[in-house]
């Protein structure tokens, strides 16, 4: 999948499932066999990606009865996930509760064919990139740290700044939209920025027999912790290397730890071994990394206004739903190759 050149055809079963429908998974099923059989007579050199149920989301009914097909190593599915999938719960409940609850719903849902082997593409997702929508922001940092961890592919909702014609109105703006209204410029820098960090893939293609190393991903603002312990773009980091038994995080090939001062002080470097230099993933979204202050305080590692990388008080970490973690998010990322080959994403365009 992280071909520049791949071809994709998408064979979508258009239905909104509920349980008033006389359509079963299995009905579905068939016809998605027939319909990626019927491409791939009509064109063997082209990928196949199927589609879910209830707009896109649900491929459940393939966990116990796979498709079967006359081809194999051309077949993709796709899932999409926006935040308002989920209404309006990102800002009802606390950050951290929901954004665990929401990984854990978008693996049961089309995730677990990753599990099982197959390619999976996040063929939609995007953010009202205008910044004051509160369940976009929370959804996209969390969904930026998902798609890191798993390294995925995907195709952004969307490229284009208006519509000629939308719901009977000419010139209908796009608050989704990467260009600005006039498609003169870029709407939000800062949003692609972040989206750009996630284009390169962290563990392919042909990962076999490469060495692995780690990098702390911040999604809030799609930069990376570097080795003076400060945000730079992740493709110019010395890498970390994360020890899930002792729970630290060195300098790659070095005895430097990263190591907790004080709170509200930056995150530093050094070689002895200490509560100080354990990192721990807490809440339920494990995106927080806390560690042990000599005097005992709990702290995590944060993002100060002047985007240096300092540790304070653990922030919103259950329960309170006005509060805003996302600073405190990092995801530590197994990566086996610099950002040096451009994944196959795609910024969508069209109607919704």
């Amino acid at each position: 999948m992280h071909h520049s050149r791949t071809n994709f055809i998408n064979i979508t079963k258009f239905i909104d499932y509920d349980s008033s429908q006389l359509i079963t998974y299995y009905c579905n099923i068939r016809y998605m066999q027939q319909g990626a059989e019927a491409v791939h007579a009509a064109n063997p050199d082209v990928l196949v990606i199927l589609s879910g149920l209830e707009f896109d989301k649900n491929l459940t009914f393939l966990r116990n009865k796979q498709v079967k097909l006359s081809f194999t190593r051309k077949l993709v599915f796709e899932g999409h996930w926006y935040g308002f999938t989920d209404q309006e719960n990102w800002a009802k409940h606390n950050a951290n509760d929901f954004c665990g609850k929401f990984m854990k719903n978008m693996m049961n849902n089309f995730g677990f064919l990753l599990e099982q082997g197959y390619p999976v593409f996040l063929s939609e997702f995007g953010q009202d990139q205008r910044g004051g929508n509160v369940n976009d922001n929370r959804y996209f940092s969390c969904i930026l740290g998902v798609i890191a961890d798993l390294d995925m592919d995907w195709a952004l909702w969307t490229l284009q700044g208006d519509y000629y014609l939308r719901e009977g109105k000419q010139g209908m703006e796009e608050m989704y939209g990467v260009l600005s209204r006039d498609w003169g410029s870029i709407r939000n820098s800062s949003f692609l920025q972040r989206v750009q960090t996630v284009q390169p893939p962290f563990q392919g293609p042909g990962v076999s027999g490469k060495k692995h190393y780690d990098i702390i991903f911040h999604p809030a603002s799609g930069l990376c912790v570097s080795e003076v312990v400060g945000l730079s773009p992740c493709q110019d980091i010395a890498p970390w290397s994360y020890n899930n038994t002792e729970k630290t995080i060195k300098v790659e090939g070095t005895d430097f730890y990263l190591e907790a001062v004080g709170r509200g002080e930056p995150a530093d470097t050094g070689v002895d071994y200490s509560d100080s230099t354990k990192w721990t993933k807490i809440s339920k979204s494990r995106l927080h990394l806390s560690s042990k202050l000599p005097s005992g305080e709990t702290v995590c590692l944060d993002v100060d206004n002047d985007r240096s990388v300092v540790t304070n008080k653990c922030r919103c970490l259950t329960k309170h739903h006005k509060c805003d973690p996302t600073s405190q998010w990092f995801k530590i990322v197994t990566a086996t190759t610099r950002a040096t080959v451009i994944r196959a994403t795609v910024i969508r365009t069209g109607m919704k």
